[in-house]
């Protein structure tokens, strides 16, 4: 132990962050192993458990209000830790007691089962490294006797069958020589005692011998006899801390090897805090610019309409002004009237004529406007009313403007991957782009590998030299001079298992041409049933069966691994597909076989025994079955044979891989790359890609990616 705690107080303090609780924030203390593999203290699983069971049964109470418990957690009173900590302890016989809680590391919901906290592990290694780590942090604090008198003395041992730490004297006064405390295991100065043994939590008088390799967590053979794991696969504790440890050491040995290429990213990632921290500012500066732009505008317009508002408001009030100055003329020995009154006292009769008529014209005037009032102004000011609904959606709606450029988006659909691979995105902002560049990668559980990119003008792209049976990742961004739009989402791809066998539809070898239909290019074919079937219908009462027409492949195999694909049409009633062996192949094409039933053709589809392990040898054929809009997987003996499980939906497109050396052949789902079904195959002889149809039907053979096959995509 002394030996461990020497180790540098730079290495262990630099690992604080990995000795910190979730849930306290604080180092370990009594850390437990929860369920999920993650450690929290002893307390911090005691208070998380009473509050979530406080807030269960205290909907209205202050618990239910308190913090989330992934935060700092208040202390509940030690009694109430005491209950909690009892196995069975319930509220009351109503209240279920709660054993369910979030981790604060994972956030997954652990549940504790019926022994609670006391099913669980202590996590000792954790425990012993915070204790040097705590040690190596206080330095020169001393670890004083357990026994001594006061004041005490600084220990020299602690005994870790007593757990309690001693100086010199204490020690010899409390394991004599002779006695059996002597032989007590004694270390150096700790406050850390770990047991010697580790015990079962579910038996507590068991001690934990084996490692179950399913919920991951040591066992005893009790458990494994008639416990929680008796069904479960275990090993020994040996085997297991052996694997355990060379998968550590392994993975340690690997990231110390990739020291250099951390230090690098190390040194990368603060480059890019620094440029983070640059931009940001920038950022911010030039939306701080925009907004006192807007402000501005806001400003500006404000100021106008206020000032529109004040004019009106202004001529408004002078008209009712003098429209009022005017009414009160009217009234008696005021304005008019009393000027009226005024001029009646005239006796000059020339003089009153003179001033009389246009006195009386005035008085006319006010008295129809007496009788028809009117107000000279109004005093709404509707047409002043500021509209700003669309102003405040647009303000609503404000976003950052990323770079002027929309991202691209991969089209799922025209990617695909055969021979090479074809990737095909579109943009909405295409004609503002100037180019693209379009990444790809390997995915490689072991490495990150690194993106290589290609620049392309268009907006479709043919990958070669592409690795077989591989995931690829896809991704594409736009560029418009020096401004570059985001990436794209990611489109993942898989590559066939072995290079792509290029081979055309035979026409002469057991072609039947007045069943068969083969296109100019010999890479399609289709089936009529046309007046030679009704013809030899009629034998259907006899017992008489339609045979299938069968088209091979020009191009045979002799060696190697192969992969070739094809479409099946959605209409076909019946196709077989697969290899066929040259050895009795001429024969078998020869001999009219329009009586032959099915229950001798093999992988015929029927429930008649054809597709057992042991196929009539006489036929040159592997071949499963594929018809209306379904993937037929032939019996086996050593699988369900349930139709429920045989019978999957036909793929897209169809893939057959043939390894001629190990002699197995393999059908997959060429949209997902996924291996439907596979099986032996006699490699003896020369093998041919092979296909069978029977009533309506059509097989369109893939073409292989190349420029050709792009320019034909465009055009389309």
């Amino acid at each position: 132990m002394e030996g461990d705690g020497s180790d540098s107080p730079v290495t262990i303090k630099n690992i604080e962050r990995e000795l910190i609780c979730p849930a306290c924030k604080e180092l370990f203390t009594h850390p437990l192993i929860l369920p999920c593999q993650h450690s929290i203290c002893h307390k911090c699983v005691k208070e998380l458990l009473l509050t979530l069971d406080d807030s269960f049964n205290d909907v209205g109470s202050d618990n239910s209000n308190q913090s989330s418990p992934r935060l700092r957690l208040p202390s509940p009173s030690m009694d109430k830790i005491d209950r909690i900590n009892r196995p069975g302890w319930k509220r009351n016989s109503l209240t279920p007691r709660t054993t369910i809680f979030p981790c604060p590391g994972c956030e997954h919901d652990v549940d504790l089962g019926e022994r609670g906290i006391n099913g669980l592990f202590r996590n000792f290694t954790l425990e012993t490294i915070v204790e040097r780590y705590r040690q190596a942090a206080r330095a020169a604090t001393a670890i004083m006797c357990d026994l001594c008198k006061p004041p005490p003395q600084e220990s020299t041992k602690s005994c870790m069958d007593c757990s309690a730490s001693y100086c010199n004297e204490c020690f010899k006064i409390h394991h004599p020589w002779g006695t059996i405390k002597a032989q007590h295991e004694y270390v150096g100065p700790t406050t850390n005692f770990r047991p010697k043994i580790l015990m079962c939590p579910e038996h507590e008088t068991e001690r934990i011998n084996m490692y179950c390799e399913l919920c991951r967590r040591p066992v005893c053979h009790l458990c494994k006899l008639g416990g929680n794991h008796a069904n479960h696969r275990v090993t020994t504790m040996s085997s297991a801390y052996k694997t355990l440890k060379e998968k550590l050491s392994k993975d340690i040995d690997y990231l110390i090897g990739k020291e250099s290429q951390v230090k690098s990213q190390i040194s990368e990632l603060n480059l890019l805090m620094k440029e983070t921290e640059c931009n940001g500012e920038r950022a911010k500066e030039e939306a701080i610019t925009h907004f006192e732009k807007l402000f501005e505008i806001l400003e500006e317009r404000k100021s106008s309409v206020l000032k529109a508002i004040d004019s009106s408001k202004k001529l408004r009030l002078d008209k009712f002004q003098t429209q009022m100055e005017e009414y009160q003329g009217l009234l008696e020995n005021n304005g008019l009237v009393g000027y009226a009154q005024e001029v009646l006292k005239e006796t000059d009769q020339s003089c009153f004529v003179q001033t009389a008529k246009q006195l009386h014209l005035r008085i006319q005037k006010a008295t129809e406007s007496l009788k028809s009032f009117r107000p000279a102004a109004q005093t709404s000011f509707e047409d002043y009313v500021v509209n700003t609904s669309k102003q405040t959606e647009l303000l609503g709606e404000l976003s950052f403007f990323s770079s002027g450029i929309d991202v691209p988006e991969i089209n799922e659909e025209q990617s695909k991957v055969y021979n090479n691979a074809l990737i095909n995105w579109h943009h909405p902002e295409k004609d503002k782009a100037d180019s693209y560049v379009l990444e790809y990668r390997k995915i490689n559980r072991e490495d990150e590998m690194s993106w290589n990119e290609i620049e392309v003008c268009g907006t479709s792209k043919i990958i070669q030299d592409l690795e077989n049976s591989s995931t690829y990742a896809f991704r594409v961004r736009a560029y418009k001079g020096s401004i570059c739009s985001p990436c794209s989402r990611e489109l993942i791809l898989h590559t066939p298992p072995a290079p792509v066998f290029s081979f055309l539809f035979d026409e002469k070898c057991g072609y039947n041409n007045e069943h068969l239909l083969l296109n100019l290019k010999r890479d399609r074919v289709e089936s009529r049933a046309g007046f030679n079937l009704l013809l030899a219908a009629e034998r259907i009462q006899v017992g008489y069966y339609t045979s299938l027409d069968y088209i091979i492949g020009d191009t045979g195999i002799t060696k190697g691994k192969h992969f070739w694909a094809f479409r099946v049409e959605p209409y076909s009633y019946l196709v077989k597909v697969g290899v066929a062996s040259s050895d009795k192949l001429q024969e078998w094409l020869r001999s009219p076989r329009d009586a032959v039933s099915p229950r001798y053709e093999q992988d015929s589809g029927h429930d008649s025994g054809s597709e057992d392990a042991c196929f009539d040898s006489s036929q040159p054929f592997t071949l499963v079955t594929i018809g209306m809009k379904k993937f037929f997987i032939p019996k086996s003996p050593t699988s369900s044979n349930e139709p429920e499980n045989r019978v999957l939906p036909m793929p897209t497109s169809i893939g057959i891989f043939l390894d001629y050396d190990k002699g197995k052949v393999s059908f997959y789902d060429m949209d997902h790359m996924k291996c439907l079904y596979e099986r032996q195959v006699d490699c003896s002889h020369t093998l041919y890609p092979a296909f069978a149809l029977m009533g309506s039907g059509g097989i369109q053979l893939e073409e292989p990616i190349t420029a050709k096959y792009l320019e034909y995509q465009e055009d389309m």
